[in-house]
């Protein structure tokens, strides 16, 4: 049987992890262009990428709706799946959805929880949420004989793990499992170990700080596994990261900068939550102050608009100081299909982390901080000298 690699979504009904689904399926079968994918440039030519062909999907999720639900609702909001591309694809995304799973809750905030149906939902003590999840995985690998597995989260924001001194080693993860914490430990804590524990590479596309807590880094690393995040980098951020440095390259001084998003779906509505939102924000803020490395008066601001569905809108203001004190500003807007922009991320990601599990690499992969707003274990915020780093890095991959 010819290698395959097991693809495990955290979410995976979810709006991206659909369009995810949908986008392989449709570069497998040829019936789309490969547009937004690093994977499938010049760049990457010679490089040992599976196939769209030997992806497996699977995974978790706490609602009950089909992905072939998820896909036409997708249709009907946005029109960014199209409806004979669906239609064709149909057979193919009810075998995807024979091999999901119901998902955790844990510690998770009110908002996850209104999205759960009470079939779709496991709600145990952590290490026996720990042991369901990895038999899922075991079996998944184990069913479709598959070579590798990573697994992605891609679920909803979730609320902000208080600091626990446990937190920091692995030894101290084990034992607030063993001990249910419940005031230190969170959903996304929980599949984390339990990928780690399962042998499969690990990828926090969400901004959830509860998903590579010090301990669970260090698991990774220790189990010889490589893993990455947090938080995709996919609209006003990246903007933000290729701007930024024009401001450092010619030293002009940013005064401020403030930014304001519009979003709607199921993002939206679970971020409309003060717990959930204040993680998300604190993502986004954060990589400007530490790339600038000077006080910058920088404020994000997220608003749930339900008419939007998925097509955000970001405005952004910047005002910067030049020559002779004269001030001056920039102004831009930024409107997208969020799962239109992060879905190919998300397929490229999990192509590098194959390919980092073939290669035998462990700890954070820091090639592919270029996709994330708080690349782990790197304070690179540049996005150019990002992409020289991923750059290289494929260079060095070539057979």
């Amino acid at each position: 049987m010819p290698e395959r690699t097991g693809v495990w979504i955290i979410g995976a009904r979810g709006g991206v992890a659909t369009t995810a689904i949908v986008g392989a399926l449709a570069l497998r079968s040829g019936k789309t262009q490969s547009y937004g994918l690093i994977t499938e440039t010049d760049l990457c030519d010679k490089v040992p990428f599976p196939r769209w062909d030997q992806l497996v999907f699977g995974g978790h999720d706490i609602r009950s709706e089909s992905l072939n639900d998820s896909a036409r609702q997708i249709y009907h909001d946005t029109n960014t799946l199209g409806y004979e591309l669906l239609t064709e694809l149909a057979d193919d995304l009810d075998a995807v959805d024979e091999e999901l799973r119901p998902g955790v809750l844990y510690q998770s905030g009110r908002a996850i929880e209104s999205l759960a149906a009470g079939d779709s939902v496991t709600t145990q003590p952590a290490a026996k949420c720990v042991a369901q999840i990895r038999a899922d995985l075991d079996s998944f690998r184990e069913r479709h004989q598959l070579q590798r597995v990573v697994v992605v989260n891609l679920s909803s924001t979730e609320p902000t793990v208080p600091n626990h001194p446990d937190h920091a080693t692995a030894a101290g993860i084990e034992k607030l499992l063993a001990a249910d914490a419940r005031e230190a430990l969170i959903a996304s804590s929980l599949y984390a170990w339990a990928a780690a524990e399962a042998g499969c590479a690990y990828i926090n596309f969400t901004p959830s700080p509860g998903a590579l807590l010090p301990g669970i880094a260090e698991k990774f690393a220790s189990s010889g596994l490589p893993f990455m995040g947090s938080d995709g980098k996919t609209g006003e951020t990246l903007v933000k990261s290729a701007l930024a440095p024009m401001f450092k390259y010619r030293n002009l001084r940013i005064l401020a900068w403030q930014g304001y998003n519009m979003l709607g779906d199921r993002d939206g509505q679970v971020l409309a939550s003060e717990q959930n939102c204040d993680t998300k924000v604190s993502s986004k803020d954060q990589m400007l102050r530490s790339y600038l490395g000077y006080p910058v008066d920088s404020q994000v601001r997220i608003d749930y608009v339900p008419s939007l569905n998925d097509l955000k809108t970001a405005w952004d203001f910047i005002h910067f100081e030049g020559f002779l004190g004269y001030k001056m500003s920039l102004q831009f807007t930024w409107q997208g299909c969020d799962a239109i922009l992060a879905a190919p991320l998300v397929l490229d990601m999990v192509r590098l982390s194959a390919l980092a599990l073939s290669r035998e690499e462990r700890g954070a992969m820091k090639q592919m901080a270029v996709f994330f707003k708080q690349p782990h274990d790197t304070t690179e915020h540049d996005l150019h000298q990002q992409f020289h780093a991923l750059a290289e890095y494929l260079h060095n991959a070539k057979e």
